[in-house]
């Protein structure tokens, strides 16, 4: 099997094939949490694994589960996974290239007539990105003992919809209880998401780790007032308020340079009208860095931030935490495997921290996970612009094809 490689042509077809479920006119890809095109490419998805021999399941958070059958079935099977929902303007590649180079490792062993000695199965896991449900991660979440099943059943989109009921609406409401078995090994392939792999000129990325993210939810609230009768000492303006505290966010991030970063990404105004005055604004806050101690000392500024610019504005303001990841280390035998698989396909490769959140990143937390990055173009991502080369994607499955097959060996061994 060494010199065994995926077939990057069918890959990267492949790819393009599903990008038209939700595909934008901009060349993006609009495909949100439990909508009917996330339907659309689940049943895609289903139907191609089925087809690859495997036996296809869904659990009652709506991941699907694609088995392919190992010598030693009883064995907990090594893990391949992402996802297939969106961002509102997302891209091609974000999440679901992991699941498709998933597919195409299964689908280039059937061809080579190669059974691993365990199992093999790739997930697609719901609700990674969080854009319509909140938190994000939230299956994986659940799947790894994060999040309560019904705290997730419980999650509401902007229009008062519920994730349960969603879930059933497109027919993903598995009977698979959330978790029911355990993995061996668990790996992710994805586009790295920034410019580090371009910018050096580097083929793969072995993701060592994850930095840690905190989310928030302020609501500032003022008075309305009418804009053309209200003198500007009698103001009491939530807007000038949101916007102090925005820049002071953006300053805090940078006194915390160059690892910390901060994102206000969603701004609600009310009642939203040119001619009165903001009585109320509700804003997110997406903080990260990869040190707990400086992110927790980034958090105090942000709070004791917003409780002044409050008080100094004539304002309330009320914060809410509402999503915390600690950093996260990888599995040292996975992150070898990666590295080692580079090396033998002659792929120049480096170590990365991982800057976005991931489905790993909980899976971490109940199994040895290791994670592969490929470069994308201009490091964009979350983006209808989001780009990579097919060589890139053929790389990293032909990467992640021979990680699995090195675990799957050393796990053979060690059960021997």
């Amino acid at each position: 099997m060494k010199n065994l490689q995926v077939n990057g042509e069918r890959l990267w077809d492949t790819i393009m094939e599903t990008a038209k479920f939700g595909g934008t006119e901009k060349g993006g890809v609009c495909r949100l949490t439990l909508s009917d095109t996330d339907r659309q490419v689940r049943d895609w998805l289903a139907r191609e694994c089925e087809s690859a021999g495997c036996t296809v399941s869904i659990d009652e958070m709506g991941s699907i589960f694609a088995r392919r059958p190992g010598k030693v079935d009883t064995l907990p099977p090594i893990a391949i996974g992402s996802h297939l929902d969106t961002q509102p303007t997302g891209g091609k590649f974000d999440g679901i290239a992991g699941v498709l180079s998933g597919l195409e490792v299964l689908r280039t062993l059937n061809e080579a007539g190669h059974t691993t000695s365990a199992p093999l199965e790739l997930i697609d896991w719901t609700n990674e990105e969080g854009s319509r449900f909140t938190p994000p991660m939230l299956a994986s979440g659940v799947f790894s003992g994060v999040f309560e099943h019904d705290f997730a059943y419980a999650s509401e989109d902007r229009d008062g919809k519920k994730f349960e009921a969603e879930l059933a609406r497109i027919g993903y409401r598995g009977e698979r209880k959330c978790p029911d078995h355990k993995l061996g090994a668990y790996f992710e392939l994805h586009i790295e998401q920034g410019p580090v792999l371009e910018k050096e000129g580097i083929l793969i990325g072995a993701v060592t780790g994850m930095q840690g993210q905190k989310w928030y939810e302020i609501t500032v609230t003022g008075q309305d007032a009418h804009a053309g009768t209200t003198p500007m000492p009698a103001r009491h303006d939530a807007m000038v308020a949101c916007a102090r505290m925005v820049e002071s966010i953006q300053a805090i991030a940078l006194n915390h340079a160059p690892l910390a970063v901060a994102t206000v990404g969603h701004v609600v105004v009310k009642p939203n009208s040119r001619n009165v005055v903001p009585g109320s604004v509700f804003f997110t806050v997406d903080l990260r860095h990869p040190d707990e101690d400086v992110l927790l000392q980034i958090d105090r500024e942000l709070r004791e931030m917003v409780d002044a610019t409050a008080r100094d504005s004539g304002v309330e303001a009320r914060l809410v935490n509402n999503w915390n990841v600690t950093p996260m280390e990888f599995d040292r035998e996975c992150i070898n495997h990666v590295r080692s698989a580079a090396e033998k396909l002659g792929y120049s490769h480096r170590d990365i921290i991982s800057g976005a959140g991931h489905d790993a990143v909980y899976v971490a937390r109940v199994a040895p996970t290791g994670m592969i990055f490929i470069p994308c173009e201009n490091g964009i991502s979350h983006n209808e612009l989001e780009n990579t080369k097919p060589e890139f994607i053929a790389a990293g499955a032909s990467v992640l094809l021979h990680a699995i097959l090195a675990c799957d060996e050393a796990r053979n061994k060690t059960t021997r």
